[in-house]
């Protein structure tokens, strides 16, 4: 793509981008092709349209396609296996109902988001999400069965909430070192923040979305036993909560380590610091706690190899159409980036002579609509605006203001340009309108939520 330079302007590139995702709807939702051939179509009818060369269009789709796997299949197949051994040895329902004992069926919504913002810190959104899932399909199946969104929607918002606003997630991480902010500073606000933001847009919501739209738990895992076929002999509450802490605990870690390195408190060529590092890193975290869960929830009960095996294999077959559909959600949105749209309507804000704490807010917001990735949105914005905010005379607490501002807007409404939006709604088994009206609506109030705390932040300071 380096030898092409799109000649479109902000106008007709934003009405490429408007009418692609309204066509991609009316296929979706009208005419109920499916969300894989749908995005892949468009994806390709978008980049004609916006002239990028045909003989880059397979390239730039597919590049597009294989970046969001790299980062999503490992997580997801790994996290549904360890999920699946979970469920399978009774651990699931064995903590299902121990939450529910303490914590009452009145606030068990309340007890996940609450775990999940926990597990939210150290892990990434889709990895997080797909190791809590089976607790909270087990909850969801103890009060009934048929309100998943309930349980669903709080978990999901506090694993986004936590990627978005706190490091060691890499978009605050890249926004804080464009903006020259404090990284200590930026993940105390973070951590302060995060709670009232999930509780208003993420518990209350969920609430709310789960006393409107009923579905039932997905058996995303495979078929699910009767209470007569769990083990006679299921694993105890300590055994299943160790064994979700494993990798919570290689992973953050890994990123104890990060932190030592950016102190230049140890050396990050010492091979005992790169063995630890890889130990940390996501998929081999979720590597090492799949087979510590084969062993400790299988083998050591007196399963035998064969039939784990078959286990391990059904927990992949569930989640390949949840896996391919976010990848040509990538595309799209691979598509969008390369293109120049994004870019396009950024640099047309620059004249608006608007504050800069709002101006990195809109130009992430609008990064964020137009080409999906939150991540892409967050760090592009705080490129843009980095200048402006060098230039002006601003406290370290304004600073960090500007960059949590920046992150709630790139949080905004993610739709179907978003492999997130489609990574939810599938594994929580919603159509597209309805994660419409649920997913993208908590995801804009996730971020103007954020965004009128983190203001008030930087006027008081």
């Amino acid at each position: 793509m380096e030898d092409w330079t799109q000649t479109l302007g902000a106008g007709p590139l934003l009405g490429i981008a408007a009418g692609a995702i309204a066509l991609l709807l009316i296929l979706v939702i009208r005419f109920k092709m499916h969300a894989f051939l749908t995005l892949i179509l468009v994806s390709l009818l978008t980049a004609f349209a916006t002239g990028i060369p045909a003989n880059l269009i397979v390239d730039t789709a597919v590049s597009s396609f294989g970046g969001t796997l790299g980062s999503v299949a490992l997580l997801i197949g790994l996290g549904a296996m360890l999920g699946k051994m979970v469920e399978y040895s009774g651990g699931a329902k064995v903590l299902a109902d121990k939450m529910v004992d303490v914590f009452g069926e009145q606030r068990a919504p309340f007890a996940l988001g609450l775990a999940s913002l926990i597990m939210g810190f150290p892990i990434f959104f889709d990895a997080g999400l797909i190791v809590m899932l089976p607790i909270i399909f087990a909850v969801a199946r103890r009060m009934g069965g048929d309100n998943v969104l309930l349980y669903g929607i709080p978990a999901a918002a506090a694993f986004s909430v936590m990627h978005v606003f706190t490091p060691p997630h890499p978009g605050p991480v890249s926004a804080t070192e464009l903006y020259g902010a404090n990284l200590g500073l930026v993940l105390l606000v973070g951590l302060i923040i995060v709670f009232p933001v999930w509780y208003l847009t993420g518990y209350l919501w969920g609430k709310r979305v789960g006393r409107r739209y009923i579905f039932p738990v997905p058996a995303l895992f495979g078929a699910t036993a009767d209470d007569a076929e769990l083990p006679r002999n299921p694993p105890k509450v300590g055994t299943i909560i160790a064994v979700l802490l494993l990798p919570l605990v290689l992973i953050f870690m890994n990123t104890g380590l990060d932190f030592l390195r950016a102190a230049d408190t140890v050396s990050a060529d010492a091979t005992w610091f790169q063995v630890l590092s890889a130990i940390g890193k996501s998929p081999v975290a979720l590597l090492i706690s799949v087979l510590v869960a084969t062993w400790v929830l299988g083998l050591r009960r007196g399963e035998n190899g064969t039939a784990l095996e078959k286990v391990l294999d059904s927990a992949l077959g569930p989640i390949c159409s949840v896996t391919l559909i976010t990848g040509a959600g990538g595309m799209f949105g691979g598509i969008l980036r390369a293109s120049g749209i994004g870019d396009a309507l950024a640099s047309s804000l620059d004249n608006l002579g608007l504050p800069v704490i709002v101006a990195a807010y809109v130009v992430a917001v609008i990064l964020r609509v137009a080409q999906g990735s939150a991540t892409v949105a967050l760090v592009t914005a705080a490129g843009l605006m980095a200048p402006a905010v060098a230039a002006g005379d601003y406290s370290a607490l304004q600073i960090v203001a500007i960059t949590l501002a920046t992150a709630a807007g790139s949080v905004f409404a993610g739709h179907v340009n978003d492999s997130g939006f489609w990574l939810v709604g599938r594994l929580m088994g919603m159509d597209v309108k309805t994660t419409l009206k649920t997913w993208t609506v908590q995801q804009a109030l996730e971020s103007v939520a954020g965004f009128l705390i983190v203001l008030v932040v930087f006027v008081i300071a």
